[in-house]
């Protein structure tokens, strides 16, 4: 242990918790190394995660000039000079008033300090990197010198791999991190997305905190074994462990008073003090349950993301825009929901659309009870907000994420489309959120219309192979079979048009079924969530909206 422990505080560490059993690590294969750094093999031997840590980052494919050791030893003291490192000023791009100390001593926090100014001296493109001061305080206790730390860190800034994203540099990618992140809690973390939206005013600001948590409030034992699986798996585990913090911080504190004005500082203190409820292996077990989507996925996500930060001008880091504020009370009238209703919907949208404002494209008050004149209205939005209001005061609707131009691929048939983003949702008498799934009740279309005109699942869906890519401009790729080169069996069909009827499917079981003169709806459920369908079985429409997304 002794030549790794220069910049160590043993007196800090848990040293119970270590081993100095001689173990050694041979395997190479990607699928092993996965499984022992999920179990933390490495986790109890100091030396041992040393050497680990110096194996996969070597690994790691960089540009071909990548400063080394030499270069970090050669303008260290032009840079540093004879000033204190303790108190050296720190650039732009990190956040000065978090630089973790994890158990180091004073040799190494002033390395820290050291070794960013040298990086900024090396990396002049990096303009916002808020986690790099706990990655390089990480790294120093498995390193033999600053020289060598300054190394590593260097490789995993100039990893050149394009699938193997390892940390955000530009505030433009840490933004879209944050929006990416806030898309799969609103998937995967639905009851404490419910709770960030009632109790904060920006739940965008309370998700923008994400990689504070895990490079900023978490212990260093959590953090080193969260980097453990990171270096062999990449970015999708901090996506994981962030959210699997979020799920334990709804489950502690569900029901109890907050401890303080604000729930971000609330989940800072839970995620400081995470030792008093969760362990390490518990955190990890409860992150890698969680059936997260691909990396190609959530690839494409991220890149939705930034193409609408980018559209909308947001490259630099700036004031957050309140996500609340998007629907500005003073412009919005709905006959259907309030101000605060819509601000609700708009918290469980794709965050790359919770830029923009919200924009009437169609009401059946104004422009009829015509499906015709439904389309005409709606075609060439993309994506699109129904809202329904029954003669029974029931309040329902979707979040469609295709232009309805869409349904036109498949002639006189009903045809399906749509993406994995499609959403039904109801707010009277009860507010509730169904995640979406393929539409399994196509016959409901059968009522009023000739039998042979509504193919089957199988036969109406569209096959990959027969769909052109989308204009480069779509912001919706997200799950979409098109891009994912899916079988026609597992097509999108999510939404469905004719000229007689819509279909849209919703989640757990939910369909809705509106017919061509607009009055008249019906749903199809089974399965629901405690049993309460998205609205009557069959009902009289009193109002129907339908909202696009403004720039």
């Amino acid at each position: 242990m002794d030549e790794y422990n220069r910049f160590v505080d043993w007196d800090k560490m848990d040293v119970t918790v270590q081993s100095q059993d001689a173990k050694e690590l041979t395997c190479t294969e990607f699928q092993e190394l996965k499984q022992l750094a999920r179990q933390g093999y490495w986790a109890k031997n100091h030396s041992l995660r040393a050497k680990v840590y110096h194996k996969l980052i070597s690994n790691i494919p960089c540009r071909t000039v990548t400063p080394d050791a030499n270069v970090y030893r050669d303008i260290v003291v032009k840079i540093v000079g004879k000033r204190n490192s303790s108190s050296l000023p720190l650039p732009e791009f990190v956040d000065n008033s978090l630089v973790p100390t994890y158990c180091l001593n004073a040799e190494g926090i002033g390395a820290v300090r050291k070794i960013i100014l040298c990086i900024a001296n090396q990396f002049p493109d990096i303009s916002f990197c808020p986690a790099l001061p706990s990655v390089i305080a990480l790294l120093l206790h498995y390193s033999k010198d600053e020289a060598e730390c300054f190394e590593q860190v260097c490789r995993i800034l100039a990893c050149n791999d394009p699938s193997k994203r390892l940390i955000d540099q530009t505030f433009l990618a840490f933004e879209s991190s944050c929006m990416t992140f806030g898309d799969l809690v609103n998937k995967y973390c639905q009851a404490a997305h419910k709770l960030m939206v009632a109790v904060s005013e920006d739940v965008l600001e309370v998700y923008s905190d994400w990689q504070r948590w895990l490079f900023g409030e978490l212990p260093m034992v959590y953090v080193a074994r969260v980097f453990d699986v990171f270096l062999v798996e990449g970015y999708k585990v901090l996506y994981r462990v962030a959210l699997a913090l979020l799920k334990f911080f709804h489950k502690v504190r569900a029901g109890q008073p907050m401890e303080s004005d604000s729930i971000q500082q609330d989940i800072r203190a839970f995620v400081r003090d995470i030792a008093k409820s969760v362990s390490p292996e518990r955190l990890l077990e409860k992150a890698f349950a969680i059936r997260l989507f691909s990396r190609k996925e959530i690839q494409l996500l991220q890149m939705a993301n930034e193409k609408a930060l980018q559209q909308k001008g947001i490259t630099v880091k700036q004031k957050r825009q309140n996500v609340h504020l998007a629907v500005h009370a003073e412009n919005f009238k709905s006959e259907i929901v309030s101000v605060k209703e819509m601000r609700d919907i708009w918290s469980w949208i794709p965050e790359r659309f919770a830029l923009c404002q919200p924009l009437l494209l169609f009401t059946t008050l104004e422009h009829g009870c015509s499906l015709s004149r439904f389309y005409s209205h709606n075609e060439g939005h993309e994506p699109t907000l129904l809202l329904i209001k029954t003669t029974a005061k029931e309040v329902c609707g979707a979040y469609l994420s295709t232009d309805w131009s869409e349904r036109r691929r498949g002639g006189n048939k009903l045809s399906f489309f749509g993406t994995g983003e499609c959403f039904v949702f109801r707010l009277q008498p009860e507010v509730e959120r169904y995640e979406w799934v393929i539409i399994k009740h196509p016959e409901l279309a059968a009522t009023g219309s000739e039998p042979e005109n509504h193919a089957s699942p199988a036969s109406s869906t569209l096959s990959s192979g027969s769909v052109p890519p989308d204009p480069s401009d779509r912001l919706s790729p997200f799950l979409s079979a098109r891009h994912f080169n899916l079988p026609s069996k597992m097509a999108s069909m999510f939404m469905a048009g004719s000229s007689e009827c819509i279909i849209i499917g919703g989640g757990d079981g939910q369909a809705l079924y509106l017919d061509a003169d607009l009055n008249h709806g019906r749903t199809s459920h089974c399965n629901t969530f405690n049993n309460q369908p998205l609205c009557s079985e069959s009902f009289q429409i009193s109002v129907l909206e339908v909202w696009g997304f403004r720039d």
